[in-house]
């Protein structure tokens, strides 16, 4: 989701003079003369960081009511930096696929690390690898399709009227033209 911040460098919209646009900032941010008198410094002040797009816009259109004109930009996005491990110094051969209902081997693993030294004593079945191609899937019966009578029910012809029945409500008005009120 983007993020937006909003600015404002003092720039005051068209035909507005700069005392009116100090009021109206005042009175929109709530703020004393002094925090006012900073927004006109001639730097560049963000208002407000984080915002999704309608609120970052919602602050620009208040902003530009009072004669002022904001500046909207996109934040930009923090990507984390990963380090990723080394790969393996040997590459491992893949185990040989094991039969179904066998109980697997036990994996013989060397710590890399002394973090990993803690699990060491840790007994981890070896799964190994399938061969490629082989369905992963257990296979399971065919599924019956169940016993339904569906004897009672029927089509309508083709060019029906498959709408609901009206109702008292749905009839026309009756035709007043031909009444005439008389003082």
């Amino acid at each position: 989701m983007s993020r937006y911040e909003i600015a404002f460098s003092g720039e005051l919209a068209p035909g507005a003079t700069l005392e009116q646009v100090e009021a109206n900032l005042a009175r929109l941010f709530q703020a004393d003369a002094q925090r006012i008198a900073l927004l006109f410094s001639g730097r560049r002040i963000v208002i407000k960081q984080g915002l999704d797009y309608d609120s970052v816009e919602k602050y620009r259109q208040a902003m530009a009511r009072a004669g002022a004109v904001a500046e909207v930009r996109p934040m930009p996005v923090e990507v984390e930096e990963i380090e990723l491990a080394p790969p393996p110094a040997e590459a491992p051969t893949s185990a040989p696929a094991r039969q179904p209902g066998a109980t697997p081997a036990l994996l013989n693993v060397t710590p890399r690390d002394e973090y990993m030294a803690a699990f060491a004593d840790v007994e981890a079945p070896d799964f190994g690898l399938a061969p490629t191609g082989a369905d992963l899937q257990d296979s399971r019966p065919a599924t019956q399709a169940p016993a339904l009578d569906l004897s009672q029910f029927s089509l309508a012809p083709v060019g029906s009227d498959m709408s609901e029945r009206r109702r008292a409500s749905d009839t026309p008005a009756p035709d007043t033209s031909h009444l005439k009120l008389v003082d």
